[in-house]
């Protein structure tokens, strides 16, 4: 019985939780290494390969099929608007998320049209890389908070059309609602949001429904989108 006892308490051990496989591609080699070493601090992330231009970047993401690969914009051979439209075709699991020393609203609209999840300034990578990879790893888009907030603000003021008679027209989102707007597209969660504004969880949420009922969109990120890639007319 002792014997049956301990064979049935005995068993495989549990597998260990799968790793966020990353690739990071910079021209840089000293930037590779300090990104490196800050997402593998993280006992879930993993930095399966680096690459310094383009082309290399594409030879490994067919390779390895990374989950999220951290690009830079300026690299040889490959740009990284380049490079982010070649993965969308060729591993459209593998997500982007652009890490640049460029603060560009114009920039910006090209890295989503190009099908980046993520943009963040190199001068605000210790505070918000890691950040970052979890919105992204979460399924969540992810700006950096100054870029985010001028997006916001810019979808605010490029949607005011004007009628017939000249007058600007009702900006479809309420000053409120652009509050909760740049909180969350700056990564906020709801709760954070709401500690933020002075509201409730659920006033966030319900705001945020709201905003999704009026656009007609599916989720946050499809309202992110649509504010940059129309870009309208200013009045």
């Amino acid at each position: 019985m002792a014997k049956e006892a301990a064979t049935s308490t005995t068993g495989a051990a549990p597998a260990a939780p799968r790793t966020y496989k990353i690739l990071v591609a910079d021209d840089h080699s000293i930037v590779r290494r300090g990104i490196r070493s800050l997402l593998e601090s993280q006992p879930d992330l993993e930095v399966c390969a680096e690459a310094a231009d383009g082309v290399t970047t594409m030879d490994y993401v067919i390779k390895q099929r990374p989950d999220l690969v951290v690009l830079d914009l300026t690299m040889p051979e490959k740009n990284g608007l380049e490079v982010a439209r070649m993965i969308r075709e060729q591993s459209p699991s593998t997500e982007v998320l652009i890490l640049t020393m460029h603060f560009s609203e114009e920039v910006a609209r090209e890295v989503l049209r190009c099908g980046a999840r993520g943009y963040v300034l190199k001068s605000d990578a210790d505070g918000e890389l890691l950040a970052a990879v979890r919105h992204i790893k979460g399924n969540k888009p992810f700006f950096t908070g100054k870029l985010a907030a001028t997006m916001a603000e810019s979808f605010v003021r490029d949607t005011r059309g004007t009628g017939s008679n000249g007058v600007p027209d009702e900006a479809p989102l309420s000053q409120r609602e652009l509050e909760v707007v740049q909180l969350l597209a700056s990564g906020k969660s709801n709760k954070e949001a709401a500690a933020s504004i002075g509201v409730s969880t659920r006033t966030v949420e319900s705001h945020r429904n709201h905003i999704m009922r009026k656009m007609d969109f599916d989720s946050f990120s499809d309202l992110i989108r649509f504010a940059i890639r129309n870009n309208l007319v200013q009045p």
